[in-house]
């Protein structure tokens, strides 16, 4: 259904923010599913700077594997790298779901101040995180739409304006006429292919191969075979027409439905196209 990417320096109230949101989400509609992703959930801690490459991987696949359009998933973690908050808009993009960010402007000074009394972060860490932290841009695909909340100015509940106004986004009925939300449409590039459509392709080339293997045996022991033709049929020939068999049959899977899974399906498939092939 979505995916909301919560931003900001450290200690700036994310965590706050991404509660409420939950909670306000939840009190929208009775029967929504809202899971928040964070480093707690996943048993992982926060202050260690060596591990955050890694500690982004393993969020980023959290996220992919909990991603729906039954769901909303809300990722409470730093995203203050502008390519990380891009491949969590990819993630977002290739489920067709809708996509925000929930930005925490807080000053630097009062995050600061925040980490010291909750002893959350070594300095060093603290002075790190919030050097390489890269603002937020509407403009940016990725950081569109973009909620902005100030938790030094206006205090962090389920009824802030901002809030509001998310949930109004995320919760929104779409149809033809809606215009002020976007849900992502996938692309080719982005599109995970079809388990489906793979293993339906690979029992197709199989039972294609039994098919000319039987032929071949069936005309090398002077068999009756169910190709509508008396002359011999060559293996080149048989192969040629297999291989134009499975190439029409993928091509049309890609605006069709995919072709038949089962291995008698396709082979009486292939022994159809064989008869037509043969004797035109």
């Amino acid at each position: 259904m979505a995916l909301v990417v919560i931003c900001g320096q450290p200690c700036s109230g994310k965590s706050a923010a991404a509660a409420c949101l939950a909670a306000a989400l939840c009190s929208s509609t009775s029967d929504l599913t809202v899971r928040i992703i964070d480093e707690s959930s996943l048993h992982l801690g926060r202050n260690d700077s060596y591990k955050e490459k890694n500690l982004r991987g393993v969020l980023r696949s959290e996220v992919d594997r909990s991603v729906s359009r039954d769901s909303i998933i809300v990722v409470d973690s730093l995203n203050n790298i502008k390519g990380y908050r891009y491949e969590l808009w990819c993630l977002a993009r290739a489920s067709g779901i809708r996509y925000c960010v929930l930005f925490c402007d807080t000053e630097v000074d009062l995050c600061r101040e925040w980490n010291t009394k909750r002893q959350e972060k070594g300095e060093p860490t603290f002075d790190d995180l919030v050097s390489r932290f890269e603002k937020p841009d509407r403009l940016n695909r990725w950081d569109s739409p973009l909620f902005e909340l100030f938790p030094s100015r206006d205090e962090v509940m389920e009824s802030s304006p901002v809030i509001a106004e998310a949930v109004s986004y995320l919760t929104k009925k779409v149809d033809s006429k809606t215009r002020d939300v976007k849900v992502l449409q996938p692309t080719i590039a982005t599109q995970t292919a079809r388990t489906t459509e793979a293993n339906s392709l690979y029992e197709m080339d199989k039972a294609t191969q039994e098919v000319i293997n039987a032929i071949v045996e069936a005309q090398s022991c002077g068999l009756g075979l169910p190709v509508n033709k008396i002359s011999l049929v060559g293996l080149p020939e048989l192969r040629s027409l297999r291989r134009t068999f499975i190439k029409l049959a993928g091509q049309y899977s890609l605006s069709g439905p995919p072709p038949p899974a089962d291995a008698d399906s396709a082979k009486r498939m292939f022994v159809d196209y064989l008869n037509r092939e043969i004797s035109s």
